[in-house]
């Protein structure tokens, strides 16, 4: 028998990026708080008193999105966003309707949502129309007993009636930014996951490159104290050698330590603090745009109004993302310098392409072309789209903010970072086998441990895809952070953060700077971080 699915109650105030990932993966059902059922019924009332017209349609000319459909998840996502923003109670549509969305949503019947075609101006309103037009019995719909078929089929399947619109009801489901934020969503949440396992893959290869701590104490960070940096330099102390972990590797070398390293490695904890710092920032905005009423017009049941305004437009979600791609970018552009490092025997005093029999085998050089390859491509991606605006709509939307483009792209680029440390990763592993047998740190030997459950040692040129696709799943999954998450709590619980620290950053908690996300820290206070 099925376990019963755990329910969310929705309000349209508290729901998190991390919920709508949950429900996107179909871990949830939806059911309104009482509370939002009681504002929702009074912006009805509203409605029903101000309008007197014919029943009200989702326009179809608006349905014209084009490329492929959104996923199954991505759909969910899409569909539970709009259901929260209807819950905040300011448009209007009938509770029994929003009601006949949540069945919709329990029983994962999706409408086809194209993923092309909003401009993010007065809404998504393409897709939205789309997600809508599913709703009402008709296009197509999917869910997954009954597969691909026509709307109105699929919902009978299911024992669910199509919705039949009231006035207003139209307009208040095809307006608003749930496209943009909740593939936005997605993208800051696989940004965060990817930013910390930086970390940890960029520690291991300053291990496997003989390089030196020094740049990592506590004191160099604590006069530029920046968060992320901060957060990164401890990361980083976390897991090297110290009198919690200790390395054989560096314990060998000590004595013929650098001074100093080259910048890739030097200054990881300003280059991937400041991706630390933006993810918190894009994060903090797009949780107050998932808790949002962004559709036009818009019912305020304690003035007895409806007014209209522009809520709806996208820009504050894609310049955000726009933001987040330029940022969590350079976790693929800097890792990208460390491949090289690890590849180029004249830089890592290891065989050239980290394989032995060289004129054989090739070892690493592709895995390098393809992150630079990936690399290139991401610095075309960073491109803002929201600086860009075409009038629409007969000179009325006359600027637009382009996020459903903006969103995407992050998304691209994201995956592209994901991938780039994949194989930094793989290299790092592959450089530590030349170390044997000698043992890195307790921490850093369990990732290598992680990856060699997946991967096998590069001993001669072999079919690589496999390998790095692998090491990517076990970045989406996390997996990195969970091996070393334990070996952190044990050095927290030497080395906590000093309070003097704390003292110097407004903001800052011990909480943050020791082992957890800083993005759970800002998102919780995010004026104390950004506006101390």
């Amino acid at each position: 028998m099925a376990l019963q699915k755990q329910c969310i109650a929705l309000d349209g105030n508290s729901l998190t990026t991390e919920d709508l990932i949950s429900l996107g993966k179909g871990l949830l059902r939806i059911k309104l708080t009482p509370e939002a059922e009681e504002g929702v019924k009074r912006a009805r009332e509203i409605v029903d008193n101000i309008i007197a017209q014919d029943k009200v349609r989702t326009p179809l000319d608006k349905c014209l999105g084009v490329g492929s459909p959104l996923s199954p998840e991505r759909t969910r996502m899409l569909l539970a966003l709009r259901i929260n923003a209807l819950a905040k109670g300011h448009s209007g549509i009938s509770l029994e309707a929003l009601h006949a969305m949540i069945e919709a949503f329990n029983a994962s019947c999706l409408s086809l949502v194209p993923e092309k075609g909003t401009v993010g101006a007065s809404g998504d309103l393409a897709p939205l129309s789309h997600l809508a037009l599913g709703l009402m019995g008709e296009g197509k719909m999917w869910s997954p007993e009954t597969g691909w078929g026509e709307a109105k089929s699929v919902l009978e399947a299911h024992g669910l009636k199509p919705l039949s619109l009231k006035p207003k009801e139209g307009l208040a489901l095809i307006n608003g930014t749930q496209m943009i934020t909740s593939l936005g969503a997605e993208a800051v949440e696989r940004a965060l996951a990817i930013a910390r396992q930086a970390d940890i893959i960029a520690a291991l290869t300053l291990e496997v490159l003989k390089g030196t701590t020094k740049a990592f104490d506590s004191d160099i960070h604590a006069v530029r104290p920046h968060l992320g940096q901060m957060q990164v330099a401890w990361r980083f102390r976390s897991v090297l050698d110290s009198d919690v972990f200790s390395s054989e590797i560096t314990e060998k070398n000590r004595p013929h330590q650098r001074v100093q390293d080259a910048y890739s490695l030097r200054c990881s904890p300003q280059v991937h603090g400041v991706a630390n710092d933006t993810v918190a920032f894009v994060k903090s905005i797009l949780s107050i745009e998932m808790n949002s009423a962004t559709d036009n017009p818009l019912v305020f049941p304690e003035r007895d109004l409806i007014i209209s305004g522009g809520n709806f437009h996208g820009e504050y979600p894609a310049k955000a993302l726009d933001f987040l791609a330029i940022g969590v970018h350079e976790l693929a552009n800097i890792s990208e310098r460390r491949i090289e490092r690890l590849c180029n025997p004249s830089l890592s005093e290891l065989p050239a392409f980290l394989v032995n029999e060289g004129g054989l085998n090739t070892g690493f050089m592709i895995a390098h072309c393809t992150a630079a390859a990936l690399v290139s491509e991401n610095k075309v991606l960073c491109h803002p789209s929201s600086v860009d605006s075409l009038s629409t709509s007969a000179a009325t939307e006359d600027h637009v903010s382009m996020g459903g483009w903006a969103a995407r792209k992050a998304l691209r680029v994201v995956e592209h970072v994901e991938q780039v440390l994949a194989i930094e990763l793989l290299a790092a592993c592959q450089a530590l086998e030349f170390h044997r047998p000698l043992k890195s740190t307790a921490p850093l030997e369990e990732v290598h441990r992680l990856v060699r459950s997946v991967v096998r040692p590069w001993d001669r040129d072999r079919f690589m895809n496999p390998d790095i696709e692998a090491v990517h799943k076990l970045l989406r999954e996390e997996k990195v952070w969970e091996a070393v998450h334990p070996y952190m709590e044990q050095y927290r619980e030497r080395y906590g953060p000093k309070r003097s620290d704390q003292a110097k950053s407004p903001g800052f908690t011990e909480e943050s700077f020791c082992f957890d996300s800083l993005i759970e820290d800002s998102r919780q206070n995010a004026t104390a971080v950004y506006f101390p």
